[in-house]
């Protein structure tokens, strides 16, 4: 058998690895500085050390998950200008976020839990992602693929929500539909099902 691989990060970054991945799955409330150190395999002083405090590993954490985030966006900003997309923005926006991430990344819990708990950074957060779907919208009517309806800013917010609902639901959509939605099989089924709705309407067959 061979034995796992050595696990290489720094122990700065293996906490706030581990606090992200408790935040993400019972937030940031519900989860202690003892909590964290265990999960990390280092002592509460050594989070102190490196952080302060638990608001300071909060906010380390905020910054990671963020720059992350801004990573990506501006890739598919990029996606977005050169190329003519669909009618949501699932091709670029979680397909590319998929393949961005590790299998089994806590990230899009924590994204939720941003979202919807609220604060600046989750609100800096939703602003950024409004942009990006005004941006599609905006390449996708310049393409003649789309229309901006009578009111683009809603028809943007729409798109938006479309996708978001898919990677803050994904746990729930797996069990229901048996597959992953961000994996390769359940990202074609679901592409169809949106552009077909998009495109036709709740009649299309």
């Amino acid at each position: 058998m061979h034995s796992p691989l050595p696990d290489d990060r720094t122990a700065r970054a293996r906490i706030r690895d581990e606090a992200l991945r408790l935040f993400a799955a019972r937030g940031p409330d519900a989860v202690t500085m003892r909590d964290i150190a265990t999960a990390a395999g280092v002592s509460p002083a050594l989070l102190v050390r490196h952080y302060r405090s638990k608001d300071g590993l909060i906010e380390a954490v905020d910054d990671h998950v963020v720059g992350t985030l801004e990573a990506f966006l501006i890739e598919v900003t990029g996606q977005t200008a050169s190329v003519g997309l669909g009618p949501s923005l699932v091709p670029s926006m979680l397909d590319g976020l998929a393949a961005h991430l590790p299998s089994g990344s806590p990230i899009p819990a924590y994204l939720a839990r941003l979202l919807t708990v609220g604060g600046p950074v989750g609100s800096s957060l939703f602003d950024r992602l409004y942009d990006i779907s005004r941006a599609a919208l905006d390449a996708m009517v310049d393409a003649g693929t789309a229309s901006p309806g009578e009111d683009p800013a809603v028809r943007a917010a729409v798109l938006m929500v479309n996708d978001l609902a898919v990677l803050m639901l994904r746990t729930r959509l797996t069990e229901v539909l048996g597959v992953d939605p961000l994996s390769d099989g359940g990202m074609k089924r679901w592409a169809a099902e949106v552009f077909a709705i998009y495109r036709d309407g709740l009649k299309s067959p």
